[in-house]
């Protein structure tokens, strides 16, 4: 946030933006110091101690899946390589603190949330909550503007370079610096990320499969959103998506069974988009239920016939399944025995 904001002379500083990019780049190659510190499987590893409580809480309160703590956790490491001390984490550009907010900017998200009577842009629980809180209200902004590419692209080019540049550009502006802070937080974001939810073993596209939708746990499930790109809102058909008497699909932003499974295998496999159509595009490779392997599609019908199917899962192993259920509930990891009414089991295939 720290570099753009001081906008005006953007032809000017392009070159030494550019140079210092290239710097940036390098600098990122250097977070594998960072302090490791395990978090026993909540998401989150690589971060100082201090920071972790007030990481996972500033993503617990976004209700965007996409706001994870180690979107976070990469973003302060861009920011401040986490540190804290107004020596080391004044820029020149006058940005303070971990989260590196200038001071107007503060005024509009900085709180007192650590309660010790002041809200500074030094106190670590304040500043990673209000840097949550803007990354947050960006993100809604990315999903509502309609620009092409990564959400969270556009949310960290607001966050760096200010929302009205994004605008202008209509996507991530071109600025160097700007371009690299979004390349280098998506790219590290990898070495924050905590032990996996679901262990998978093995590699190839069924496992890697897996564990792409098993990164979604915890995202809403929304009657027909989702896609290769990943969750979306959704819609109602008279039917599917309510919710306590509302159409909850078209506010929800996440993923539908088929949708969690075309996500998952895309781009190496482009799967239909529908659970009977990617019945009808695998179904000449049955498996058996004695015979499973991670990342094969299972399948449930109403009528007990391919004209019926209703749902679609990826087996995980261990006699689990990892599946977005139906509305009100999240992307989960559930036993294939009660992952839909047995009587429903219709068959798997093999992608």
């Amino acid at each position: 946030m720290k570099g753009l904001i001081r906008a005006g002379a953007a032809v000017a500083a392009f070159l030494v933006l550019a140079i210092t990019g290239m710097v940036a780049l390098v600098l990122a190659d250097d977070a594998a110091e960072a302090t490791e510190i395990s978090d026993g499987g909540h998401g989150l590893r690589g971060v100082p101690t201090e920071f972790r409580p007030w990481i996972l809480k500033a993503s617990q309160a976004c209700k965007e899946p996409e706001l994870t703590p180690a979107l976070l956790a990469a973003q302060l490491w861009q920011e401040s390589k986490f540190k804290t001390t107004k020596k080391e984490a004044t820029s020149e550009a006058g940005a303070q603190g971990p989260a590196q907010f200038m001071p107007a900017t503060w005024a509009t998200w900085g709180r007192d949330d650590d309660g010790n009577g002041e809200a500074s842009p030094w106190d670590i629980g304040d500043a990673v909550m209000a840097q949550g809180r803007m990354m947050c209200s960006l993100l809604k902004q990315a999903k509502s503007s309609g620009y092409p590419g990564d959400v969270r692209a556009l949310a960290l080019a607001g966050y760096n370079a200010g929302w009205n540049a994004v605008e202008t550009a209509r996507g991530v502006p071109r600025y160097a610096e700007t371009q690299n802070y979004v390349q280098i937080i998506l790219s590290s974001m990898r070495r924050f990320q905590g032990p996996a939810l679901v262990e998978v073993a093995g590699s190839g596209d069924g496992p890697d499969a897996v564990r792409k939708a098993a990164a979604r746990i915890g995202t809403p499930y929304s009657y027909g959103g989702g896609g290769p790109d990943g969750p979306s809102t959704g819609f109602c058909d008279g039917h599917n998506g309510y919710l306590n008497g509302r159409c909850a699909a078209s506010s929800t932003v996440g993923f539908d069974c088929s949708s969690l499974v075309q996500y998952a295998y895309w781009p190496d496999l482009k799967l239909p988009r529908t659970a009977a159509a990617q019945y009808g595009a695998t179904s000449d490779r049955p498996v058996s239920r004695s015979d499973l392997k991670v990342g094969d599609l299972l399948f449930w019908s109403h009528g007990g016939n391919s004209g019926s199917i209703y749902h679609v899962a990826m087996y995980a192993g261990d006699g689990n399944v990892v599946q977005a259920p139906r509305t009100g509930k999240h992307v989960e990891l559930a036993p294939l025995t009660s992952a839909m009414p047995e009587r429903d089991y219709y068959g798997a295939t093999r992608p």
